[in-house]
């Protein structure tokens, strides 16, 4: 008889058990930290374009009346007039500030 070396049934099922039992514990928490980084992001965002308000209020001695002009004047692009958690950007009285809702 030959000497066979391999892992038998009961050993592949015990791996693929540890596996799935480290995939159910990890999965969550990934998820979790997912929201938190994209609202991170947007507060950072956030920040950034007020900057660019400022710029703007220094260069024309006024604030802009929306987002879309930032846009329009090239302080910022399409890209970063909406946050990547899905809310949006809004000027109001010199203030940016996020309104909407999250997507799934």
């Amino acid at each position: 008889m030959k000497n066979e070396k391999g892992f038998t049934l009961i050993e592949m099922m015990i791996v693929l058990v540890v596996i799935s039992i480290l995939l159910i514990v990890t999965i969550p928490n990934i998820t979790k930290h997912n929201s938190k980084i994209n609202n991170t992001g947007c507060e950072a965002l956030t920040k950034m374009v007020q900057a660019e308000v400022q710029s703007y209020y220094m260069e024309h001695k006024s604030y802009p009346e929306n987002i879309a002009k930032l846009e329009e004047e090239n302080y910022i692009t399409n890209d970063q007039k909406k946050c990547t958690n899905g809310k949006e950007l809004i000027i109001t009285n010199g203030v940016v500030s996020t309104s909407g809702t999250d997507n799934p």
